[in-house]
């Protein structure tokens, strides 16, 4: 079995139930792994062959508008995942950051509200030695007016992140940004912060978040957006896009949801013509498409996720008769 078609029957394996695990166990056995062997050690010397196949073609970048800095349109996302206790728990994900540029990706969203997240993730990085191969996107957010309780919020994410800058602070979920965001500019002009932005995963806070973009410079805003929870295209992205504002996706397969829609389904013949040799692939090159989004972070705490997820950052995309496709098979299954 090449590797392309164990990443292709990843993908429709994927799709044969919603929770990440199921995912994990159609990996496993598109690779012929038993359920107790771990996927890393297994993974770990097709990694030249996947770079060599990846760098067929070409990384799509995408400009930041605020600066026209370039990155890559797959990133990865920490909620949950990276929150571990263990010290065996923590060499998948050494992996993960560890290859994550070497495949093509950079950005790495965390959040003090991930458990002990962040903490994970600058261990690993300092291990990795690729600081400055990475961008770092955590968050901040306060109740009242106290500004102060941000800084030391801020300055405890430098800390558990072991950096001296962050690339992207944002306020988590608007909590605070009246308050937060002049304390941001004041960082980001001492060069501790490259850029700021704001986050929301609730169609709820669509109206403050617009509200928000119109009247304040910002840099990013992190929105949920996913195939089959498009609102943030009619409202949020369009305006992201006129303003000149970056945009980050998260629940990008809407907790597992997408997969749902294509349960036992093999991949459309049509899905090759923008080059997706997964479910995944397919869901996440629907929302790299779309011209507002600059980079998209799915959960990624396996080497097989981040092998799959980074090819969805490379080569076609597709165009929109190939959207309303996707779209139309995503709802006929709803």
């Amino acid at each position: 079995m090449t590797l392309d078609s164990s990443l292709a029957l990843t993908g429709a394996s994927a799709g044969a139930a919603a929770p990440a695990c199921t995912r994990r166990d159609a990996v496993r056995l598109a690779l012929g792994v038993g359920a107790g062997l771990a996927l890393t050690p297994l993974l770990t010397p097709l990694l030249p062959l996947t770079r060599l196949i990846a760098q067929s073609r070409p990384l799509i970048l995408r400009a930041i508008p605020s600066s026209g800095e370039r990155i890559p349109v797959i990133g990865i996302g920490t909620a949950r995942r990276y929150d571990v206790a263990t010290e065996e728990a923590k060499p998948p994900l050494l992996d993960v950051l560890r290859r994550l540029p070497e495949l093509g990706g950079k950005l790495i969203d965390t959040a003090p509200s991930y458990g002990a997240a962040e903490g994970v993730v600058g261990e690993l990085v300092e291990k990795a030695g690729n600081r400055s191969k990475l961008f770092l996107a955590t968050k901040v957010s306060v109740r009242g007016t106290d500004a102060s309780e941000g800084v030391k919020q801020m300055e405890a994410s430098f800390a558990r992140l072991r950096t001296d800058y962050v690339d992207l602070m944002q306020v988590w979920n608007l909590g605070g940004t009246e308050v937060l965001l002049p304390v941001l500019r004041d960082m980001k002009s001492a060069k501790k912060i490259r850029y700021i932005g704001v986050t929301t995963s609730s169609e709820r806070q669509y109206a403050a978040l617009e509200q928000l973009m119109q009247k304040e410079p910002l840099d990013f805003i992190q929105v949920d957006y996913a195939v089959d929870n498009r609102e943030a295209a009619d409202r949020i992205l369009p305006l992201a896009k006129d303003k000149g504002i970056g945009v980050l996706i998260n629940l990008p397969f809407g907790r597992s949801r997408v997969f749902q829609s294509v349960l036992g389904k093999p991949l459309p013949e049509w899905t090759k013509e923008f080059e997706a040799t997964s479910w995944a692939q397919v869901f996440l090159k629907y929302i790299v498409s779309h011209p507002a989004v600059t980079c998209v972070i799915p959960g990624t705490a396996t080497m097989a996720y981040l092998m799959d997820n980074q090819g969805a950052g490379r080569g076609a995309l597709p165009d929109e008769v190939m959207r309303k496709k996707i779209e139309a098979l995503v709802a006929a299954s709803a």
